[in-house]
């Protein structure tokens, strides 16, 4: 397995991509715009798909599973979702194929298979689901509903990249109906506050809590709730988002209800997601030139121990001791690998682990089985230290928190450095051109100075942070006055 990757110095996008590939996340597909993810990727997704779907049952919601197709009708139903979706949707339109008479051997569209009525192919599942929560809901018994779905979208980007932005992405999308607006903005606020935490405890990325501005939130919703992270390129990531949806899609769909008082109401609503973009965001922030640095709470593979030998009973004899120490890393919760490969030279594997990112490699050789030592080395630090075979397990334990807390030190450290306050707009341009990262600058709250830095400097507002005080000034583009600071910042 080759490195030779781009230097991220001399071109981020190139080394991402490179590393992408290369460390065997995944790959462009046969269909333009999709990847394959293969297996080792989808290994970090699983883990990721583990620990989230842990968190949502912790917090009282059930998975299930909706169609993928989504008649036209029930998709233009809510007009401002239909709107923002409808350049990015795909449209079944024929249910059949048939011999081309012209060309033999191949296959055309029958034209008398014409669906009575267009599918949308899911750009997001609002309209299928409440058209279904129709049938489900009539009394504040039934409320609230607390649904999540894990599945696959479909959104016809015109310019993709691997993770971050794919025509079809895995995600998964909760959609939950209540009773009353408070109890529903708990809600939306509750599972932002989840995606902050597993960003945080698990892939080591802080976080900016954050509402977005109305021309950034999701289409149909009242207010959009969002984790934003800052990736080594300076460039923000939007992680995560959770929105408030008011009682928009309940009258769009007719979903009422008879309250505790009697008295007909329409439901209030949220929804949330993340996607395999967070794939992107943990590649992104602690990968360095050599290759993936993945944060042990979401490896893979925490430990790989690698033989050293040149005989069959050193071989044999490295791997006794391998087994003992699978055994009790695996009591402590430790995933590990023996690479007893006799195909490939200890110097590859040494070169595919730091490639893959595996938080720490034990080689073991016939001088450590006569020293009753190891050599272990970090793949965050890029460290080696001669451990006795004695203080293994519990060295390696200890090492696992350190280096998730470390990783999230580092980022956190790179990311506070990387917040500057402003109070003009060249000062503005100038920190989004040399230093990047978030400009924290007073903005006036009109849609038509958002716009208007977007197009000078391609600037957007992430967040209006959570934490944001109340400050008075005037805003870094019009002026005009302003009674707190936003974030700015390029962004993926």
């Amino acid at each position: 397995m080759s490195k030779n990757l781009t230097s991220r110095a001399e071109d981020y996008s190139k080394w991402y991509n490179e590393l992408v590939v290369k460390a065997d996340l995944a790959e462009n597909s046969a269909v333009r715009g999709c990847m394959v993810i293969k297996p080792y990727g989808y290994a970090i997704w699983e883990k990721m798909q583990a620990e989230l779907d842990k968190m949502f049952k912790e917090t009282g919601h059930q998975n299930a599973y909706f169609p993928l197709f989504v008649p036209k009708s029930l998709f233009e139903a809510e007009e401002k979702n239909a709107e923002g979706f409808a350049k990015e949707c795909a449209v079944v339109t024929h249910y059949r194929l048939q011999n081309d008479p012209e060309n033999s051997g191949k296959l055309r569209v029958d034209p008398d298979a014409k669906l009575e009525e267009e599918l949308v192919v899911r750009p997001t599942s609002e309209a299928i689901i409440w058209s279904t929560y129709k049938n489900w809901i009539q009394s504040y018994r039934d409320l609230p509903i607390l649904i999540n779905q894990w599945a696959n979208v479909v959104r016809w980007e015109m310019r993709t990249r691997l993770f971050l932005r794919t025509a079809e992405f895995l995600w998964q999308e909760g959609h939950t109906a209540h009773a009353t607006k408070a109890e529903a903005i708990t809600e939306a606020e509750q599972m932002n506050d989840v995606y902050a935490e597993f960003a945080e405890n698990f892939m080591a990325i802080p976080v900016i809590k954050g509402v977005k501005t109305e021309s950034e939130r999701f289409a149909g919703a009242v207010e959009t709730y969002c984790i934003e992270a800052l990736m080594q390129d300076g460039k923000a990531l939007q992680a995560g988002t959770s929105h408030f949806l008011g009682q928009n899609f309940a009258k769009a769909f007719d979903v009422k209800f008879t309250n505790n008082e009697g008295k007909l109401d329409y439901v209030w609503a949220t929804s949330w997601g993340v996607s395999t973009r967070l794939m992107g965001a943990l590649v992104m922030t602690h990968s360095d030139d050599h290759g993936l640095v993945l944060p042990p709470n979401l490896a893979p593979i925490q430990v790989v121990i690698v033989p050293i030998h040149k005989t069959d009973e050193q071989l044999e004899e490295i791997s006794n001791l391998a087994k003992n120490l699978m055994e009790d890393f695996k009591a402590r919760g430790i995933s590990c690998k023996f690479d007893h490969r006799t195909t490939h030279r200890p110097g590859a594997k040494f070169a595919q682990y730091e490639l893959q990112g595996v938080p720490v490699r034990v080689a073991i050789g016939p001088k450590d089985l006569e020293n009753k030592t190891v050599e272990l080395a970090r793949r965050d630090t890029l460290t080696k230290e001669t451990v006795n075979v004695e203080d293994l397990v519990k060295t390696v334990t200890l090492l696992m928190s350190e280096i998730q807390e470390s990783l999230f030190k580092k980022a956190k450290d790179f990311r506070d450095s990387h917040i500057t306050e402003v109070n003009d707009f060249d000062e503005f341009k100038k920190v989004l051109e040399t230093k990047t990262g978030f400009v924290s600058a007073h903005w006036d709250g009109s849609s038509e100075t958002e716009q208007k830095i977007k197009e000078l400097t391609k600037a957007t507002i992430r967040c209006v942070p959570l934490d944001a005080k109340n400050e008075s000034g005037i805003c870094v583009f019009s002026g005009e006055p302003s009674s707190r600071r936003v974030l700015f910042a390029k962004a993926y």
